[in-house]
């Protein structure tokens, strides 16, 4: 038997970066000893896990308190898992099923609604009960055909906003604020802290990267309120017969009104030289190709799922969220890990929910990683119900179920954690 999961000591925690590192497939090189010291002050070590054999580590796991905006716009505290490693050398051997046991029922204790993760592989996190809620979409802008007008002011004078290029210790002011913004609009979204800012503005930055300074621009609107921000980088590819063929690559476009939004995008795509437009991980239904004379000119290259959710509370977790219909169900939710499972009795209206337990006979019957697909919204029960993960015990509460649990749009996570 492989040695058990245990809370990582500060001693330890430069070979346990060592470790991630490794599963991640980064140069096995020690980590600075700088960069260990501000990583470490940055981490719980009760929350960080590894798994050691003969002094080395072999098994990695992190989690960290995260909020996420759910349908209607409320926070739900929720337990994000990130740096889950297992070193080749020591897979298949259930290392990652007891860090994952031993996370969510602290979790659970601690009064988390949902744990979170970004699932590098699709196939290993629906075992311990997450599903995909939500997924992202990534374009690619052809300029010259998109069709906008060269030559016109942007934004345009209709709009009476304008748009301002400023440097990292400006988005370190105005972007929390702004964010906090997008969170109170955009389900899906995740809390950023401190760190967040730091590392995406060049004060922080990992031994395994290249930072290349980018560009921030805002919007702000005629009221002069700061309502868009936009991080980007630029390449320097010229053609042949010294023809601009310059791609811009998106960081991240934060934008609390479409005007925002269509500014940005519009600023963007009419930087001289730009001839391509890299838009970064969007909402699938992103208003961005709408905003080109001509969508087509906006390729999809990326749709994948994005966010997962495991469900901890299953009646706080539904109570939380808002719904646009009026519906009852009773739900049977399985859960092998035995932290979430249960009858529920669920009624909603536009004016609020109630979840509660119940000892009357289920409508449908689902498993908990099912329930988290459908929980913001981006799944429908009736496409679960054919792909025959979910059991109907009553006519149509497959209908229902859909009717409750959809949103007027799709959920959006822009951060990767």
């Amino acid at each position: 038997m492989s040695p058990d999961p245990r809370t990582v000591s500060a001693a330890e925690f430069p070979d346990w970066l060592r470790a991630v590192g490794t599963g991640f497939l980064r140069p096995p090189a020690p980590v600075p000893a700088e960069e260990v010291e501000v990583r470490l002050a940055q981490v719980d070590l009760g929350r960080t896990q590894g798994v050691f054999e003969d002094g080395r580590c072999v098994a990695t796991f992190r989690s960290f308190p995260q909020e996420l905006t759910v349908v209607g716009g409320a926070r739900i505290p929720a337990d994000a898992v990130t740096a889950v490693t297992v070193t080749p050398t020591h897979r298949r051997r259930g290392l990652l099923s007891r860090m994952m046991a031993v996370d969510l029922a602290a979790a659970k204790e601690r009064g988390d609604v949902v744990s979170s993760l970004i699932a590098a592989e699709y196939p290993i996190y629906g075992r311990y009960g997450f599903g995909p809620a939500g997924w992202t979409t990534e374009w690619e802008i052809d300029v010259p055909r998109a069709g906008l007008d060269p030559r016109a002011r942007v934004p345009d004078e209709a709009d009476g906003g304008r748009i301002d290029l400023v440097d990292g210790a400006d988005v370190r002011k105005l972007g929390p604020q702004l964010h906090d913004r997008l969170a109170a609009r955009q389900h899906g979204v995740v809390s950023r802290d401190e760190r967040w800012w730091r590392r995406a503005t060049g004060l922080e930055v990992p031994a395994f990267e290249t930072w290349k300074e980018p560009f921030h621009a805002v919007y702000r609107a005629p009221d002069g309120s700061v309502d868009g921000l936009l991080t980007y980088r630029a390449d320097g590819h010229w053609g042949d017969g010294k023809q601009p063929l310059n791609k811009a690559t998106v960081a991240g476009l934060t934008g609390v009104t479409p005007a925002a939004e269509r500014a940005l995008w519009t600023y963007l795509c009419s930087i001289d030289w730009i001839t391509t437009v890299r838009t970064g991980y969007r909402a699938p239904d992103d208003l961005l190709p709408h905003f080109l004379p001509d969508p087509r000119a906006a390729r999809v290259v990326t749709h994948a799922d994005f966010l997962w959710l495991r469900l901890l509370d299953v009646p706080r977790a539904l109570e939380a969220r808002t719904y646009t219909s009026v519906g009852s169900l009773v739900l049977e939710v399985r859960d092998t890990a035995g932290l979430a499972g249960g009858r529920f009795l669920l009624e909603v209206s536009p004016s609020g929910a109630s979840c509660v337990p119940t000892a009357r006979s289920a409508d449908l019957t689902l498993d908990v990683a099912d329930l988290a697909c459908l929980y913001l919204g981006d799944e429908s029960a009736l496409r679960l119900a054919a792909l025959g993960r979910l059991d109907e015990h009553r006519a149509a509460a497959s209908a229902t179920a859909d009717a409750v649990f959809r949103a007027p749009r799709r959920p959006w996570c822009p951060d990767v954690f």
